[in-house]
């Protein structure tokens, strides 16, 4: 169902076609890197967090990048909390390993972390554990209706941009 709510989404700019479905995983960034023939820096992740009044905030980040809790913190004013499945489920209508901030069963704030802005385009999940599509950084904030871009993760390389032999 996840997978449909998604590919409903891209309708609205008739991109549902380029939703990309594969007979392997790609539930992990490594997946979904070795997958699609990427380095997994490229691959879009979306990290769910307990916000306030117990409404999920995603925070998608460039799939080398781990969050920054001190950033977080400073950033949002309270304690980065990651949801359990059962709960991303239940605020996303997605499923650990699928989700992305597109086809939402409920009405969420996404963020985009500039870990992702070092590149063209970025691959995130389509709502299922073997799906995924290639998107410009001016896509991913457009279709996510991203309120802002922030800078809550580390561990990401800002000149690794050279793409490795897969």
């Amino acid at each position: 169902m996840s997978l449909e709510n998604v590919k409903a989404h891209f309708k609205k700019w008739n991109r549902e076609k380029d939703v990309m479905e594969f007979d392997t995983s790609s539930a992990t960034v490594e997946q979904a890197a070795e997958t699609i023939g990427v380095i997994p820096a490229r691959i879009a992740k979306t990290l769910s967090f307990r916000g306030e009044d117990e409404k999920a905030i995603l925070i998608v980040a460039a799939g080398d990048a781990k969050i920054d809790n001190k950033k977080f913190r400073q950033t949002f004013g309270f304690k980065a909390r990651m949801l359990t499945p059962d709960e991303v489920l239940e605020q996303t209508g997605h499923a650990i390993g699928g989700v992305c901030p597109f086809g939402l069963a409920n009405d969420l704030d996404v963020y985009l972390d500039v870990s992702m802005k070092r590149f063209e385009t970025v691959f995130p999940a389509c709502g299922s554990t073997n799906s995924a599509i290639e998107l410009t950084i001016e896509e991913i904030v457009q279709y996510s209706y991203a309120k802002e871009w922030v800078d809550v993760c580390k561990d990401w390389e800002e000149d690794g941009l050279e793409e490795a032999a897969v």
